[in-house]
C-alpha cells in the first residue's frame, strides 16, 4: 500500500485531518429541528424539507485558520453556521426516499444571496459525509464559500450521511436529483433565516463530484430545478469520460493499480445493482473476494478496512473474463457507459465552464478534462481547462479551490 492510499479517499480533499469546530464547542444555535413526522407522507414533493439540525459554527478567524492547507484562499468576511438537512428526494427507481446534505449560512447576512453548491468526491463510508463528519474537508470547503458571503450547500448523495440504503456510486441520475432536491430544500430552510436564494447557482465539485457538477449544470440549464438556473461551473479532477479515458487508464497503469482496484470494486458492485453486470459475484470476482467484496461497500466500513479487504491490482480482483468485459464493454454495459458520458456531450452550457486537472493525477487522469472540453466546445460552449501543474489528485484540489473560492466570491 502506498502512502497516497493510506490517506482516506473518503475524506475527499484531505490528505490529513483539518481543523473541525463542532457546534458543542461554541454553544447551541437556537434553531429547532423540524420533526420527521412533519413531513411524513410518501407523496411529499421532492425537495421538501424534513429536518434541520445545526452541526457547527465557525468564526471568520477560525475559517481562516482552517484554510491553512488551501494557501491563497481569500480571508473570510463572515463567520458561518452549518446545518444538516434531511429532505425528500427519489431513489434510482424514482421512488420516494430521503437524503441528507449540508447547508452553511454566512452569519448576519440577510436578503438575496447566491448559492455555491459543492459536490464531493468518492466515499464508500456513510460516516464520512460532510453533514455528519466534524472532520470532513468537504464541510470545510463548503464553509469557506459561505465565509465569502455565499450560501454553501453540499449534498451527501443517496445512501451516504444519514440517507437510507446503499450509495448508487456513479449513478448520474440520482447524483443529479439528490443535488437538485437539496437546492430546493435549502431554499425553504434559508427563508426561515431571512435569506432568499438567487436564481443563478454556482456549481463546483471534486473527483466524482466534478463529473456530477456537469450533470447538475445540465439539469439547471434545462430548467429542471425549480426556479434555479446555472450561473457557472468549476469542476475539479472529474472522470468525465469513463469509456474513453478513465476505464482504460484503470488497466493500463495510468491510475495506480491499488487505487484502480478500490474504484473498480466500488463501481462494479454499485453498477451491478443499477445496471446489472453479473448474476453471481463469482462471475466477476476471484476467490476469496467473491464472497466479501460486496459487503465491504455496504456503507459501514472505513476506507482502511475496505482497502485491507481488497488485493493490490485489478487483475487479482476480477476473473479474467470479467476483466475483459470491463476493458471491452458491450451490450447493456456499453450503453450505460455511453449514457453516463453524455454529461459532456448532449448539452451546450450557455455560461462559462472551467475544468481543473493536474498532470500527476494517478486517480483521475488529466485527459478526462481535455476530452470533456473538446466535446463541449464542439457544441459551442465556452470551456477553459486549467492545469494546476505537476500535482496529484488531491494536490489538484488543494491548488484549485483557492482560485475557485476567489472566483465565486465575486458573486457574493
Amino acid at each position: 500500500m502506498t502512502s497516497r492510499l493510506t490517506k482516506p479517499i473518503a475524506a475527499t480533499l484531505a490528505t490529513a485531518a483539518l481543523l473541525a469546530f463542532p457546534l458543542s464547542a461554541y454553544g447551541a444555535v437556537h434553531q429547532p429541528p423540524l420533526s420527521e413526522a412533519a413531513v411524513s407522507s410518501v407523496h411529499t414533493p421532492r425537495g421538501a424539507l424534513v429536518s434541520a439540525t445545526p452541526v457547527a459554527h465557525l468564526t471568520a478567524a477560525q475559517l481562516d485558520a482552517a484554510a491553512a492547507d488551501f494557501p491563497g484562499t481569500p480571508r473570510a468576511a463572515y463567520g458561518v453556521t452549518a446545518y444538516r438537512l434531511i429532505y425528500r428526494t427519489v431513489d434510482v427507481n424514482g421512488r420516494p426516499t430521503t437524503a441528507s446534505g449540508l447547508v452553511v449560512l454566512p452569519d448576519g447576512r440577510r436578503g438575496a444571496l447566491t448559492v455555491a453548491e459543492y459536490l464531493h468526491g468518492t466515499t464508500a463510508t456513510k460516516a464520512y459525509a460532510a453533514s455528519v463528519d466534524d472532520t470532513s474537508t468537504d464541510r470545510l470547503v463548503t464553509a469557506l464559500f459561505a465565509g465569502q458571503g455565499l450560501v454553501g450547500i453540499a449534498p451527501d448523495y443517496l445512501g451516504l450521511g444519514s440517507g437510507p440504503g446503499l450509495h448508487p456510486y456513479f449513478d448520474t441520475k440520482t447524483e443529479t436529483s439528490a443535488s437538485a432536491d437539496l437546492l430546493l430544500a435549502a431554499r425553504t430552510f434559508a427563508a426561515k433565516h431571512g435569506i432568499a436564494l438567487k436564481r443563478d447557482v454556482l456549481v463546483t465539485g471534486f473527483s466524482q463530484g466534478g463529473r456530477a457538477s456537469l450533470a447538475l449544470g445540465r439539469a439547471l440549464s434545462r430548467g429542471e430545478v425549480g426556479p434555479f438556473r446555472l450561473g457557472e461551473i468549476r469542476a475539479v479532477a472529474g472522470p468525465y469520460d469513463l469509456l474513453g479515458e478513465e476505464l482504460p487508464a484503470a488497466f493500463d497503469g495510468r491510475v495506480l493499480p491499488q487505487t484502480a482496484t478500490y474504484y473498480l470494486a466500488y463501481f462494479v458492485t454499485a453498477w451491478n445493482r443499477t445496471v446489472g453486470l453479473y448474476n453471481n459475484p463469482r462471475e466477476a470476482f476471484q476467490a476469496p473476494y467473491a464472497s466479501t467484496v460486496e459487503g465491504l461497500f455496504d456503507g459501514t466500513h472505513p476506507f482502511e478496512e475496505i482497502v485491507a479487504g481488497l488485493p493490490d491490482t485489478p487483475e487479482k480482483l476480477f476473473t479474467p473474463e470479467f476483466a475483459t468485459k470491463l476493458q471491452h464493454p458491450s451490450g447493456r454495459f456499453l450503453r450505460a457507459l455511453r449514457t453516463a458520458d453524455q454529461v459532456c456531450r448532449d448539452w451546450t452550457p450557455r455560461v462559462p465552464v472551467h475544468l481543473y486537472n493536474g498532470t500527476e493525477d494517478t486517480d483521475v487522469v488529466a485527459s478526462n478534462a481535455d476530452s470533456c472540453a473538446a466535446s463541449l466546445r464542439k457544441r459551442g460552449a465556452d470551456v477553459t481547462v486549467h492545469s494546476m501543474g505537476a500535482v496529484d489528485h488531491f494536490g489538484t484540489a488543494f491548488t484549485a479551490y483557492p482560485e475557485i473560492i476567489r472566483a465565486y466570491a465575486r458573486w457574493a
